[in-house]
Parts: C-alpha cells; sequence; structure tokens
C-alpha cells in the first residue's frame, strides 16, 4: 500500500514547547535582537525593530480601535516592511489575520471581506479607491493606511510618497472617512503592552483563501498549531542547508501568499535570518538591478520566475557564488528549468509541495539528496496514502490520490461545513485533489489536479504530462493543456504554447508529441499565444483557458 509516515519531531523542533503563535514570535523578536530580520528598497529593520514596532501596533489594535481576541483584520499588503510588523501585531492582539490579494478587483474583495466578516483592515493607499467602492457593503469599521514609504527613513519616505502619488500616479482618488495612518501608529507613544493575550493552540490565526484555480476560493481556517508545527516541519528540512541568523533570502514571492509567508515570517525568522522583500518581481528589470546589489545565500521562487529570471539578458551580471539554497514550491518545476539554473548558479533548487489547506508544506526534497521531477518525501510528523476514486488504497508504483495527515492540516474551511466533510475525514485525513505515486524512497511525484484530468475515448490524461514533454522542445517556453468538447472522443486535448522560436507550427509540436507520447495524448489543436494566464504567484490557470472555450468540438 502506499502509504508514508514520516519521523517525529524531537527537542528544539518540538512545536509543542509553543502555546501560540505570541509565543513564538516573542522567541524570534528577542532571542535574534539586533540582527537584521526584514530590508526593502534599502532600509533594514532588525529583530528588535520588528518586536517593538508589532508591539506598538498590538496595543493600537487593542486600546484604540477597541478590537476583541477572534475579531478578523485584512492586511492588504504587497510585499514591504509594513507587512511583518501588521501580521505580528495583529497576532499578538489576538487577532485572526485574512491575508488579502493586493491585486483583488473590488468584487474580489467585496466577496472575501463580506465571506471571512472583517471589521478591521490594513491596505495600501494605491488600494483605497476600490474598498472606498465596496466598504459600505462589509463589516470593517477600522480602515489603516499606509503608504510604500512607510518606515523607510523620514526623507526617503517623503520622497517614495510623493512619487508614488504625483508622479507615478499610482495612488488613484478615493474618499474614505475615519482612516488611520499606519505611519501615525509606529510613530506614536501609545504605552507598549507586553501581557497580550495568548490564546490557544486551537484557535483559528489565519484565514487563507485558496486561489480558486478549480472552482469558487473557500477560506482555509488554519490554527497557531498548525502554523507552528509546519514552521517546524519546514525547519527541519532548513537545517541541512541554511546557517541561523547567518544567511540572507532573496524574498519575491508575496508574503499573501501561504508558501512564502510560511518561509519567510515564521521560518526564516524563527531561525533568526534576513529576508529581502522583494516588492514588485515581475519588474524584472529592477529585479535583477536588486540581486545586483546583494549578497544573498538563499532565493525562493517559483517554475515562472526562475525561467523568467534565465531568460534576462543581464542574469550573468549577478553574484551567485555565495547561494548556497534555492527552493521552488507552488506550481511543477520544469527539470529543464532546474538544470539551467544549477549551470548557472552552482545550486540545485529543491522542490517541495504543499497546499492551503496545509499550511501549505507537506514535502520537501532534502538539499542534499534532490530527486528531479520529485517533490520530496512528506516532512516530519506527516503521512501520506494514495487512494483510489472509491477511496480505496493503490500501491505505491499506481497513481492515486494523495491524502494527508499530520498536524499542519487545517480546521476546515471557514463557515462551509459541507465543503469540510467533502475533503476532511473523520479519523483526520486530508484527500488532496492531487493525483501522485510514490517511489521506493518515499519521495512523491505529483502527476497532476484530479481536477484538471482530461478523459480521453475513456482514457486518463494528465495535462502536466503532455506540457512536460512539449516544454523540452528547444521553441517552447512554456504550454498549457485543457480538454475540450468532442464528439468522437468525449474530450480532446487543447495545447497553448508561449514559443520562443516564430518559425515554430502547429506540426511541429504535433509530431513532437507523436515521437514521446501514446496517440491519445497528442494534442488535436495547437495555439500560438503571447502569455498564458497566470495567478499572482506564477500559476498558470487552465480554469481561465477552459473558461474561454466555446462549448463546440474541435476542429
Amino acid at each position: 500500500m502506499g502509504l508514508i509516515m514520516s519521523e517525529k519531531l524531537t527537542g528544539e523542533l518540538d512545536p509543542r514547547q509553543y502555546s501560540s503563535l505570541t509565543e513564538v514570535l516573542h522567541y524570534f523578536t528577542s532571542t535574534h535582537a539586533n540582527r537584521p530580520a526584514y530590508s526593502c528598497f534599502g532600509k533594514t529593520l532588525s529583530f528588535t525593530e520588528v518586536g517593538a514596532q508589532s508591539d506598538r501596533f498590538a496595543n493600537y489594535l487593542i486600546n484604540e480601535a477597541g478590537l476583541k481576541a477572534g475579531e478578523r483584520i485584512a492586511i492588504q499588503l504587497p510585499n514591504v516592511l509594513q507587512f511583518p510588523v501588521a501580521v505580528y501585531g495583529a497576532m499578538k492582539a489576538g487577532l485572526v489575520v485574512v491575508n488579502t490579494n493586493p491585486l483583488y478587483t473590488k468584487r474580489e474583495m467585496l466577496n472575501q471581506f463580506a465571506d471571512s466578516g472583517v471589521t478591521a483592515i490594513v491596505i495600501l493607499a494605491n488600494f483605497c479607491d476600490k474598498l472606498a467602492a465596496i466598504i459600505d457593503s462589509t463589516e470593517i469599521k477600522t480602515v489603516i493606511v499606509t503608504e510604500v514609504g512607510d518606515l523607510q527613513r523620514p526623507f526617503k519616505r517623503a520622497f517614495m510618497n510623493f512619487a508614488a502619488r504625483y508622479i507615478k500616479k499610482m495612488v488613484p482618488a478615493y474618499r474614505l472617512t475615519d482612516v488611520i495612518s499606519f505611519q501615525a501608529i509606529i510613530d506614536s507613544a501609545i504605552s507598549t503592552r507586553t501581557d497580550f493575550p495568548r490564546g490557544s493552540g486551537k484557535d483559528i490565526a489565519l484565514i487563507l483563501y485558496t486561489g480558486g484555480t478549480t472552482g469558487a476560493a473557500k477560506g482555509v481556517m488554519l490554527s497557531h498549531d498548525n502554523l507552528i508545527a509546519n514552521m517546524m516541519q519546514m525547519r527541519y528540512r532548513c537545517l541541512e542547508i541554511v546557517r541561523d541568523g547567518v544567511d540572507s533570502v532573496i524574498a519575491p514571492l508575496p508574503l499573501y501568499h501561504t508558501y512564502a509567508f510560511l518561509f519567510h515570517c515564521l521560518t526564516m525568522a524563527y531561525g533568526g535570518n534576513h529576508n529581502v522583500l522583494i516588492t514588485n518581481p515581475r519588474d524584472l528589470d529592477s529585479l535583477i538591478g536588486t540581486l545586483k546589489k546583494l549578497t544573498f545565500q538563499g532565493f525562493i521562487g517559483i517554475n515562472t520566475l526562475y525561467l523568467a529570471m534565465l531568460r534576462h539578458p543581464e542574469i550573468r551580471e549577478i553574484d551567485f557564488s555565495h547561494l548556497r539554497f534555492s527552493g521552488a514550491g507552488g506550481m511543477a518545476l520544469s527539470p529543464a528549468i532546474a538544470e539551467q539554473w544549477r549551470q548557472l548558479t552552482g545550486c540545485e533548487i529543491f522542490e517541495g509541495y504543499g497546499l492551503t489547506e496545509c499550511s501549505p508544506v507537506v514535502s520537501v526534497n532534502p538539499p542534499s539528496r534532490v530527486k528531479l521531477g520529485t517533490v520530496g518525501p512528506p516532512v516530519p510528523e506527516t503521512e501520506v496514502k494514495l487512494m483510489d476514486d472509491d477511496s480505496n488504497a493503490v500501491s505505491a508504483d499506481e497513481r492515486g490520490e494523495l491524502w494527508i495527515r499530520g498536524p499542519q492540516v487545517m480546521l476546515g474551511y471557514w463557515k462551509r461545513d459541507k465543503e469540510t466533510a467533502e475533503v476532511l475525514t473523520g479519523d483526520g485525513w486530508f484527500k488532496s485533489g492531487d493525483y501522485a505515486t510514490i517511489d521506493s524512497d518515499g519521495y512523491i511525484k505529483i502527476v497532476d489536479r484530479k481536477k484538471d484530468m482530461i478523459l480521453v475515448s475513456g482514457f486518463n490524461v494528465f495535462p502536466a504530462e503532455v506540457e512536460e514533454v512539449v516544454n523540452e522542445h528547444g521553441g517552447v517556453i512554456e504550454s498549457a493543456a485543457i480538454g475540450v468538447v468532442d464528439e468522437r472522443t468525449g474530450e480532446a486535448i487543447k495545447l497553448f504554447v508561449v514559443r520562443s522560436d516564430p518559425g515554430l507550427a502547429a506540426e511541429d509540436i504535433k509530431a513532437w508529441c507523436k515521437e514521446r507520447l501514446t496517440p491519445y495524448k497528442i494534442p488535436s489543436a495547437v495555439v500560438f499565444v503571447r502569455d498564458l494566464p497566470k495567478s499572482n504567484v506564477g500559476k498558470v490557470l487552465r480554469r481561465e483557458l477552459k473558461e474561454n472555450e466555446p462549448d463546440s468540438t474541435t476542429s
């Protein structure tokens, strides 16, 4: 049977030594004191400074805003220094943090705020026009506004905020009443309280909304215990290669996303490591320019970011001589891209796998024993098994749905008991919705999303398998496969391709596939596009491609 049970966490790694995240936050802001914690736009905050500022923010939330433990607060910020300060302060105040994508539309903001019942928000001024349009339909009473230059040195702060508002026109006009300045809170002389409500490890600490790539987004409830356990599980893998209190890690992935949040806001902070926040990784010229100026030991990205960087003309001007570890998650890592990165930097990428519902980390490749094409063995205190569609166990070398059990598995979906019961069994197993295999060493290979599977003439076709083959073609940058209605076969495969060779034709792709795939896996239609739709962390959104398809047969 495809059942794997991993080792226990003991000693310094035992998550049970902490009753809540309040204790964890106190540990790393006091233990690491004057070490650098976070940098952004050239300004660095030490752990002591982050601790003091988050204390001040927590005091404001409790004493001035009158918020009570258990109330929800939305944090709608990109990667700026204000993010960890606001999150830590909210957690110290006993609030439930609702991380919100800064790029959300008004409709998406309203849906999330109404569903979670947030009563307060910390928001970048750039997005306040959208909030103003929907706030009357929410329960939000406390609005804390920050500007991009806040927490920078006074002169630079004034310049950055002026430039964002009046030169770059990045702050649309808005009308909100009774807003509070984040910078003013941090600058205020509010007396510092240290007896913050500790709460229970079973309390909800965070509500993260699933990306909605396979349907409507749901609020995932993660407890203090969930996050502490997953922090230690990830730390177990990191101890082999990350040097506590020494290493600087580049943080280009958005902190509001579960993967970056766990890694940078908890795991690296616990070890006293320095996180360099990249506010807009889509601006590749700026990202490359920033990296040219830095000495860093770690870089955390996803497949699409690695690909974009490798194709940048100035990538070889970066000093990678100090780089010792690179991580990937959030989507499948292309072996070809991993190899190109290794050749360029001398550093292997260790890929992991997780889901928002698992805080998120389930498995990670050990840095010294990376198996390309896999997501590694389960992290400690995690059980996994493979099940068929009738909930019967299958052997490890067969494809089956990956079920997961461990201390990092969510409490459930916010206000969605029916959906929770569909994915959580009575004895604690979470049904991931991902097809996988497990090799003899316990390494997991994710085959594809169960909901993305294409049924061609009764045969299961996994889009990722087709895409992997196509992406090996020298003239292809990336691709995405979806199922479309076909009168003859039920479904057929339609392939969207971003090409680097403008002379590449559809027939070339089909001929390439014929040499490497079973006939029913060969795309019946190939469409060349400039870009593929992606989530804000770079995951290809096959759902959007399908939604744009007419319900008609393929030619």
